[in-house]
């Protein structure tokens, strides 16, 4: 494991910026609404409040979040990739202490206001983890091991330990709770999806004369190849070739430009993709 001091330190500011951001979202709108995060900031969240409310202890964050993080830090280290799972746990140990350290404070005591700008605050803080190749920690390892590792299909699992929080959650302190924490945990993942598109992917068709100058253009771009057949023009009839490509979401600007250079009289149609199974490409974490 070899460290670049100048791209890797501008990764480690960027990771402890979104660590104050999450710790800021947790003292603002997550504590004021009595909401719950998904995933393992959640689950810390619901054993102080159990823990407060039951016990009368007022555990600290940091303690509980970082045990609860123990197993799928190691499963980084194990699987994912070390220095990917150092900025992870990075992210990880800042925000836990931050969120103890920061005073908490009232914004607005609206819980919809609540819930969209502390989804929208949420969803920014874990972007900017995921554009220099970090994360929040949590089920964020499971759901990368399984993807990459293992070729899991990961989505219904993360849904399935939220919603094992969000229904033990509503039985304890209200249904409405729960509701507006669904309403948070959805414009979180809607802002995640437009700010980050490295897990989205994009289906390429496009009509050309130089198909094998447009596949070797969007290999170099995006490290995908493609499928090659004949196409006939409907109103020309003239002989094209039909260049079928799936690639990553956070490719598609590059591999555009790629394949218009390629050639500039090409049809292109990106469609987005909502399921691929098989040998799809994933750049591993370093």
């Amino acid at each position: 494991m070899t460290w670049d001091w100048e791209k890797d330190g501008r990764r480690v500011l960027a990771v402890i910026l979104a660590a104050a951001l999450m710790a800021l979202n947790i003292k603002t709108f997550v504590r004021t609404g009595d909401l719950f995060p998904g995933g393992v900031t959640g689950l810390t969240v619901l054993i102080q409040r159990l823990a407060e409310n039951f016990w009368g202890i007022q555990l600290p964050y940091s303690p509980i979040n970082i045990l609860l993080n123990a197993f799928p830090v190691y499963v980084g280290f194990r699987f994912v990739g070390k220095k990917f799972t150092l900025l992870s746990l990075l992210m990880i140990l800042v925000s836990s202490f931050l969120t103890d350290l920061f005073p908490a404070y009232v914004i607005t005591y609206d819980p919809l206001l609540i819930a969209v700008f502390g989804g929208i605050l949420g969803g920014v803080a874990v972007s900017l983890c995921l554009y220099v190749d970090a994360t929040s920690g949590g089920t964020d390892f499971i759901a990368i091991y399984l993807s990459q590792k293992r070729g899991v299909e990961t989505w219904n699992l993360v849904l399935g330990f939220n919603v094992v929080i969000l229904c033990i959650a509503g039985l304890f302190f209200g249904w409405d709770k729960a509701l507006y924490s669904i309403i948070f945990q959805y414009v979180s993942t809607q802002t995640l999806h437009t700010l980050y598109r490295s897990y989205q992917k994009q289906t390429l068709f496009v009509v050309t004369r130089n198909a094998q100058e447009v596949c070797d253009a969007i290999h170099i771009a995006s490290h995908h190849g493609a499928t090659i057949s004949d196409a006939i023009g409907s109103h020309s009839h003239s002989p094209y070739k039909l260049v079928y490509s799936v690639i990553s979401g956070a490719d598609v600007k590059t591999a555009l430009q790629a394949v218009r250079e390629a050639d500039p009289e090409a049809f292109v149609n990106s469609i987005r993709s909502t399921e691929v199974r098989g040998n799809f490409y994933m750049r591993p974490k370093d």
